[in-house]
Order: C-alpha cells, then structure tokens, then sequence
C-alpha cells in the first residue's frame, strides 16, 4: 500500500488490490520449548485472524470473527465467564463459592446449558496443592447444590490469597454434559484449567499435533486444546522460572479465532492470567487502601521481563511500583474477572476494559498487562474506569423476566437518550460527541450505516428520514454480508456501527474494515468502554441503561431515536426542512407518553398471545417507515418463542409471500394513517381474500390506535380503540 494517498487519519483512501503478507509471529523471550504445533500456512490462505497472519487488504473479516449481535446473540457470546482472586482478604470456601455462585447467576440471562467452578481443592491442614473441578449440566442453582456434595471439602477452610474460576457453557462443540463444560483441564492432576468464550477455529490441527505428543482428550470441546498447549508449553519450558503470563503469551499465538481466556494452574498459587482477542472481558478491582495507579502502562514482549512476580522491583526505565496496579503497601486488594459488567457491578464499579490481545495477570496481589506487539495506534496505558451503573438496574424487580422490565422502562429510557441534546423550547439538538465531527460529516458523499440483528432494523427504520433530513444517500447494511461483498468504502464516507453491547464481532470487524479505507466512523452504543466506543472517531451514547434480556428491546427505541436527533441536527440550517424537523421534535416530545398508552394494553395483548401462542408460523406485514417494525417483531417472536416468524413488505405480497397465507397462518400487519395507508389498506384485503385462520391489524388514525381482530373460522371480527370495543 506504500504510495497510496492518505486521508487526513492517515490511512489508504482505496482499497489495494494486493496481499501484504506479514510474518506469523513466533514465540520469544523467555525460551522457545523443543517442539512446535505444525507449520501452519499463513493466515491469509486458512482465513485466520492471528496476530501478525495477512489479511489481504480489502478482503472480507475472517470467518470464525462473523458472529451475530446482540440482537441474535451467538453461543460464543451466550457463555459467561466470572472469576474472584482475594489477595490477602481472608475468605472461608463457602464464602469465595457464593461469589462464584452470584457471579454466573448475574450472567444466567445470557443463555447457557451447562455450569462448573475450580477451585482450590486442599484444606488447610493439606500440604500438596491441587485444584478441584465441580461440573454440572442444568442451571447454576444445580451446580449451587452440587457443590456442597463433594466430600472431603472443608467449606469452613480459610484462604487468605485464592482464585476461583467460575463459567456458564452455552454448548458449540460438544453435546451439553460434564465432561464438555468449562472449565476445562489439560490433565487428571488439573495442573491448568480454563474457562472461554468464543470459538476456537484451528482446535483440529491443534488437537491432532497434541495427540502426537501423548496428550488425551477427554471432551469434544475446542476449548480443551487451550489447557493442554498450557501444559505442553510448561513440559518443554527451557528455565524452571517461566512466568505464567509467557506461557499463555505463547500459547495465543497458536490460537486462530475469539476468545476470552482466563486460567488458572497449580505451579502459579494465587495466580491469574486472562486475555482476550474477539470477546469482550474486563476486570474489576475492590480496595480499602490506596490504589498505586489509575493508569496500567502496558508493557510489550520487548521489555524482557523474566517474571511477573518481579515486575515491579525491576530497575528497568520507567518500570517502578505504578507500572502495576496494587494496593499501596501491599495491602489487600481483589481483583474480579467477568465478561459481562452486570457480574461486577454488585462488588465494585471500578473496571478496567482489556483490549484485544491484551495479556493480564496477577501475581502477588499486583495487576500488570503487556501486549504481543506494538503499533502506533495503541494506547500506552488501561485506566481504571467507574461504571455508571447501579445493582438495582441489573435485577428484574417485580417483573418475571428482564425483558419485560426493560420494555416497560422505555418510557423512561427514551427520554434518558433525549436528555440534554433535544431543546423542544427551541427546537433544536446537539449531539456533543458528534459537534467537532458536524463539518466533515456534512461535506460526505453518503451515509453507511452497520449493523447486526436489532441495531440492523434500527437502521432500516431510520433510513427514510435520515435521506430526507440530510439529502444524503443512506446506505443500509448488515455487518456480515457488507464484510463478505469486499464492499468498496472511501475517505469521503461516513460510516456509523450500531451495537448495543460495542462488542458485536461483525460490526467491529467491519469498523476496522472502514477504518483502513479512510472513512470518518461514527459509533452508536449502549456501553461506555467498548470496543466499538473506544476506535470510533465520534460517537453517540444512547443512555438506554443496562440492557440485560438477551432478545433487545429498550436498546432499538434509544437506537433509533438516536439517529432521528442525529438527522435533526445535520438539518438544521436547511430552511426548506423547517416545518419537517419541527413536526419531528413535537413527535419525539410526545413519544413517552405514546409509549405508555402501548404499554397499557399489556393485559389485552397477553390474551391475544394466548391465541396466537400455538402456532406453528406466523407473518408479519407492513409497509414504508413499519416495515422495520415488521422486521423486528418478527426477530423478537423468533428469539423468545422459537416459533418461525417472517417479517414481509406489504408491497412485496404478490411477489412470493402471498403463497403462504391460507386459512391456516395467522397474519400481523401494521398500518399507519400515513402516505402508505391505502396501499396497505389493498394488502389487508387480499389477506383477508385468502382466509387467513387469524388476522390481527394494529392501525393508527392520527391520535387514534386501533387493533382489529379477525377470526375467520366463525367469521367474526372485533375492533379495539382506545382501550374500548367498538
């Protein structure tokens, strides 16, 4: 790419037609052991997201980093990882299993069919360390129970330093039993055990180049082949002092795919190492005493440093005692590792994000991070953050499940997202991540906005009125199919990347994607500190709060109102969009309350659910600014009932879809009093032409919502206005 022009980000404005091969990276420092897995080919020719591994420059994002969002989570994100390290703070066996225990209840929402800790297994009269495995398939309650069945365990033991791992499995290899869930082990001594998330995609050939030197698998999981590496870097280890942070260094480098990593082994007493590359992972840290930095300087494989232990007594060039995060005096300190902050959150609000490929471990109660390699744009150093977040937002209350909690908090979610940015005195908006950006955003030749699942539909549901407020062509796309098309992006795009979590593995992927091409990026999310936040040029925080059901809702809302404000204020110096820009702020000022009249007809809908609930499919129809609506019912009908749904565009009926409506699928469709209306209106009669079995039509006439029932089977039909029969 040398010779090609730069933006003003210093990046390519086109894309190069040529591979640039760089060299896979082998490992250093400390020893290489004996023998090596297999020679593998270079990255670029397998589609592997190593480090170091060529990418062909505007190629598509590697295959094993294409999951879905938030809005269809995938099992890589569904697992959850929770881990507790008390450095002198003495805690007894029970206490450090009911912070294992609350940690994976925290994450239960995620999904998951499987559940298991390690712990440290001897007592205190024990001389021989050894690390005890209690797995269970079922729910975390199951695993509760199992763990005071074990014999021989002293649940009054006390550990003044310990470490404890804890994992919810959502099953990806393997069927979901014992021997399959996490943590996994690398022998029957546990010398390393793990816990992951995410998808091991060259687990195979490193399976098989383990096999041959003797090691026995016990699971059918990718992730067995991590503690197994551990162990077969330890074996052929060249010096007894290895650390325990190289031997994991050495072994990411074999790893092809997302992953978050945390272990733990018996030759590294009261020891932590975690990373991550794909997965999102933080760690948060509790103190009584005075911390020793609230800046981790990263270190990097060239500093040379022979242990963790002594990282910190070094007298190597800016190496003293803040190169490390500590509790001053070598105090107490726990440190908690989570993939999720609502894991944390109850213990502290003090965190810190790990980026991809960072490496931190903990030794003798100090927290370091070091990195494989460096480049330009890396940040010297992970600050200790506050989460914005409180315990009562993370529990359900008197719901029965969070998502029915968070659909019933958008009328105050969406207000939250237009807090301090809508003036409806003045109408006017200002969003103050995107002010320093406005210049260059509005010089664009178009609009490029990414998504996946929900933070997808938002755009769809958006796309009409950012054309019409900014008269720039939108451009729509989902982050996995945009990666595969080798879509051709330019400096002078801008591209937006919606999620709600900043950590979808597409729509990052497609970020890095854009970044490379010289577009301005614009990051739209829910959560501060993500990836997603943290590489974007700008962005925009939707301030919907925690969203902890797994199928989005309050997210959308928040979403989409975001780009509506963003259109606003991109059209506020267009005389001839006046009167549109003040008919939306009035829109957006009575859309709380729009919100709540929906939310009351909650008993109605449930009755109507109960006649729908049986069904074995169902269609969703719409037209114009609904369609997006249609798409995503159908989404949400597909994720919390496993009921087939279709999200269909009324205008689309005669083309394809009409062949499934008979008399024994039931039909949604959503009609507005809007420049659709009559087109719509045609649709529903020739739904009704065909005897569909149930026709439930929500229809709005200005302040006026109405819900039409249709039961062809007795041919009656019922409509309901304003909460009364008519």
């Amino acid at each position: 790419m040398q010779g090609a022009p730069l933006s003003k980000r210093g990046v390519p404005t086109r894309r190069a037609s040529a591979a640039v091969p760089l060299p896979l990276p082998q490992p250093a420092g400390e020893g290489v052991p004996r023998d090596q897995p297999p020679a593998l080919p270079p990255a670029n020719e397998r589609g592997g997201s190593r480090p170091g591994g060529a990418i062909r420059a505007g190629a598509a994002a590697p295959a094993e980093l294409a999951f879905p969002g938030p809005g269809l989570r995938c099992a890589g994100t569904m697992c959850g990882i929770f881990a507790y390290l008390n450095y002198r703070v003495p805690r007894t066996r029970k206490e450090i299993f009911e912070t294992l225990i609350k940690g994976l209840q925290r994450l239960e929402y995620r999904g998951y069919d499987s559940a298991g800790v390690a712990i440290d297994g001897n007592n205190n009269e024990d001389k021989e360390r050894y690390i005890r495995l209690i797995k269970k398939r079922g729910k975390v309650k199951a695993l509760d129970e199992e763990l005071y069945k074990q014999d021989g365990m002293d649940l009054k033991a006390d550990f003044e330093t310990h470490f404890g791992i804890a994992h919810t499995r959502w099953a990806t290899h393997g069927v979901p039993n014992a021997v399959n869930s996490h943590p996994q082990r690398s022998d029957k001594r546990n010398e390393f055990v793990v816990i992951h998330n995410g998808i091991i995609t060259n687990y195979k050939d490193l399976r098989k180049f383990l096999e041959t030197k003797g090691y026995e698998f016990e699971s059918e999981t990718d992730t067995e082949t991590i503690p197994k590496l551990v162990k077969y870097m330890y074996d052929n280890r060249e010096t007894e002092d290895i650390s325990f942070s190289a031997l994991v260094e050495r072994v990411i480098q074999q790893l092809e795919g997302a992953f978050a990593l945390v272990f733990k082994s018996i030759h590294y007493p009261g020891e932590a190492v975690a990373t991550r590359r794909g997965s999102p992972l933080l760690i948060g840290v509790r103190s009584k005493y005075k911390l020793s930095t609230e800046q981790i300087p990263i270190l990097y494989r060239t500093c040379n440093i022979e242990n963790v232990k002594n990282i910190c007594k070094t007298r190597m060039k800016r190496l003293d005692s803040s190169t490390c995060l500590h509790a001053i005096g070598d105090k107490a300190v726990e440190f908690f590792f989570a993939s999720d902050a609502s894991a944390i959150i109850e213990h502290t609000n003090r965190v810190i994000f790990l980026e991809d490929d960072d490496i931190a471990a903990v030794a003798d109660g100090k927290l370091s991070i070091h990195r494989l390699k460096r480049s330009a744009s890396d940040d010297p150093s992970r600050a200790i953050q506050t989460l914005q977040m409180e315990l009562q937002q993370i529990m359900k209350g008197n719901f029965s499940a969070f998502m029915q909690k968070e659909i019933f908090e958008q009328p105050e979610s969406v207000v939250n997202t237009m807090r301090g940015r809508v003036n409806f005195e003045t109408k006017t908006v200002l969003l103050g991540g995107l002010k320093d950006h406005l210049k260059e955003i509005r010089r664009c030749r178009r609009l490029i906005i990414i998504g996946c699942g929900t933070s997808y539909h938002a755009a769809v549901a958006t796309r009409q009125v950012l054309e019409e407020l900014t008269e720039l062509p939108v451009m729509v796309e989902l982050a996995s199919d945009f990666l595969d098309r080798n879509t051709p992006v330019f400096r002078d795009d801008v591209c937006f990347f919606i999620s709600q979590s900043g950590e979808t593995a597409d729509t990052l992927m497609a970020l890095r994607y854009c970044k490379d091409r010289g577009a301005l990026t614009v990051g739209i999310t829910n959560t501060v500190g993500s990836s997603i936040s943290r590489e974007t040029d700008c962005g925009v925080h939707i301030n919907a709060g925690p969203e902890i059901g797994v199928a989005s809702t309050k997210a959308y809302t928040s979403q989409f109102i975001s780009l509506v404000m963003f259109g606003l204020m991109m059209s506020e110096d267009r005389i001839s969009l006046q009167t549109r820009r003040q008919e939306i702020i009035s829109g957006l000022q009575t859309l709380p309350e729009m919100i709540k009249e929906v939310l009351s007809l909650d008993e109605k809908i449930h009755d109507l659910a109960l006649e729908l609930y049986k069904q074995r499919s169902l269609l969703v129809m719409g037209r114009g600014y609904n369609y997006a609506t249609c798409l995503e019912g159908a989404l949400k009908i597909k994720e919390i009932t496993y009921m087939h749904s279709e999200g269909i565009l009324a205008g689309e009926l005669k083309h394809g879809p009409l062949a499934l409506v008979d008399k024994h699928m039931p039909v949604i469709m959503v009609i507005m009093k809007d420049p659709c209306f009559t087109k719509c209106q045609n649709a529903l009669q020739q739904v009704i032409a065909r005897q569909v079995s149930r026709l439930v039509s929500t229809v709005s006439y200005g302040e006026m919502f109405c819900m039409l029932k249709y039961d062809t089977t007795d041919h009656t039909s019922e409509m309901e206005c304003d909460g009364d029969f008519v």
